[in-house]
């Protein structure tokens, strides 16, 4: 998981170098730099959707139906599942914050907590999207083909690769509708506080946290309404 993002991101960074025009404070940023956040995203997205392919495994082995009969309430079924993704997807992101000095990032204590938080909200808002999509599946290629229709797009729309400000009309407002955009924007703003981001970092931890209710509001949703064909 942290493989293929690294390599991209150093691939893809030092290609564009400094040729990449962004506000990034008082000098122009280089690529490497600004797609840093953009990468830790990646790392977490890939880490947290894939987690919950063990859904469709454990449906596969009868492991899922005995969970269900277990005399537990669903929401605890659900945030059990939620949150292992989550530690570790929020684990590996973590660890890709040593090579942050090589974007130019030397972060505080207070700046590591902070980011911290981000990649946590980051981390089990996807890992609860990735359940919910993974439930009423029974095919591990079917949610492969979900995950490169639409959680892929969902992250080229986020302002990883490219900025919010100076891109079309119809892609600023599919951006602005993208809640990644807010978790790429919130990484930003603490990773380099002279940059200018498209939201502040406030509305963007506030959409974090929403977005994550939401997430696990579906997954619970969803568990409930497949809970008359659990083996199914």
């Amino acid at each position: 998981m942290l493989a293929s993002p690294l390599v991209f991101w150093l691939v893809l960074g030092s290609g564009f170098g400094s040729s990449f025009r962004s506000s990034g404070g008082p000098s122009q940023q280089h690529y490497l730099d600004y797609f840093y956040p953009g990468t830790l995203i990646l790392i977490v997205l890939f880490t947290s959707i894939f987690a919950m392919m063990s859904v469709i495994e454990d449906r596969k082995e009868g492991f899922l139906l005995s969970v269900l009969a277990a005399p537990v309430p669903r929401s605890a079924i659900v945030l059990g599942k939620v949150l292992g993704g989550t530690t570790l997807a929020a684990v590996q992101g973590i660890v890709f914050l040593i090579f942050a000095p090589f974007a130019g990032v030397h972060l505080e204590l207070v700046q590591v907590l902070l980011v911290g938080v981000v990649v946590f909200l980051v981390s089990f808002s996807l890992t609860a999207l990735g359940f919910a999509i993974a439930w009423p599946m029974d095919s591990s290629q079917a949610f492969h083909g979900i995950v490169n229709l639409f959680l892929i797009p969902l992250w080229l729309l986020s302002g990883a690769l490219f900025p919010l400000t100076g891109a079309s009309k119809w892609i600023q407002v599919v951006m602005r509708l993208n809640p990644l955009t807010y978790g790429v924007s919130a990484l930003r703003s603490l990773l380099y506080p002279a940059a200018d981001t498209s939201f502040p970092l406030s509305s963007a931890m506030a959409t974090l946290v929403l977005f994550s209710l939401v997430m696990f509001g579906l997954s619970f949703l969803m568990v409930n309404r497949r809970s008359t064909r659990p083996a199914a």
